[in-house]
């Protein structure tokens, strides 16, 4: 049995069929694809294929240091923007599938960049960043003081949100990437029910633009949220 190959559905692969081989007119022009939209669609896969397989090894290459923080971030964010940009046509959306059908149908092995594809964000946003400069000590009070403020105001925006009846994809991951990013201005350490936040930022990323939460999910939501937000404030005293 021969083994599938890992290559990107370009619309130029072509599989021989020998059973065919005594009919087809060698001096005919063959059809790389039916129509201009299936040709459309064939490119916009080969594109998710290249932007999948380029994000893990770009994780790769920050996990070794080969690549510094601003370059690995700005890379990653244009990336993923390209991403939800393709996967925003539904003729190529209902063509992918999802992420982990995608990936098996190709025979892909991509663990670093499946993480960043189910957040939507970079692990430099979705990790707190350790290797920032020393502040001076007289401004660190201040410093320390509006950054905690910035995420009290981020949580209390995000919750503000649910309780308005804000419930579409498009409405909630914004404001959640926004309370993740400021929480780890704060504080690299982790604290109670962290780990919802992200779980959330998953879950809203897989959903569709304007995909709404359902009642119990968003009363869920605001649960996880508030927990979340008490376990944040439980490390600052």
């Amino acid at each position: 049995m021969i083994s599938r190959q890992a290559y990107a559905p370009t619309p130029h692969s072509y599989v021989p069929n020998t059973t065919l081989s005594a009919t087809i007119d060698l001096d005919e022009e063959v059809k790389l694809a039916e129509s201009r939209a299936e040709r459309d669609l064939h490119d916009s896969l080969a594109e998710i294929f290249s932007i999948i397989v380029t994000l893990d090894e770009l994780e790769k290459a920050f996990l070794k240091d080969a690549i510094p923080e601003a370059d690995y971030t700005e890379i990653c964010e244009r990336s993923l923007k390209q991403y939800k940009s393709i996967l925003a046509d539904e003729t190529v959306a209902k063509a992918f599938v999802g992420l982990e059908e995608f990936k098996a149908e190709w025979d892909l092995e991509v663990p670093r960049a499946t993480e960043s594809l189910k957040v939507g964000m970079p692990s430099t946003a979705v990790n707190a960043s350790t290797g920032a400069a020393p502040t001076p000590a007289s401004t660190t009070s201040n410093k320390s003081g509006a950054l905690i403020l910035e995420a009290t105001q981020d949580f209390i925006t995000f919750l503000d949100a649910l309780r308005l009846g804000l419930l579409a994809k498009d409405q909630l991951h914004p404001l959640l990437t926004d309370v993740i990013q400021s929480v780890n201005k704060v504080t690299d350490r982790d604290f109670e029910n962290r780990g919802k936040i992200i779980q959330w930022l998953i879950t809203l990323n897989q959903m569709k633009a304007t995909e709404e939460l359902s009642e119990d999910q968003s009363r869920e939501l605001e649960s996880d949220i508030n927990s979340a937000y008490m376990g944040f404030k439980n490390i600052l005293t």
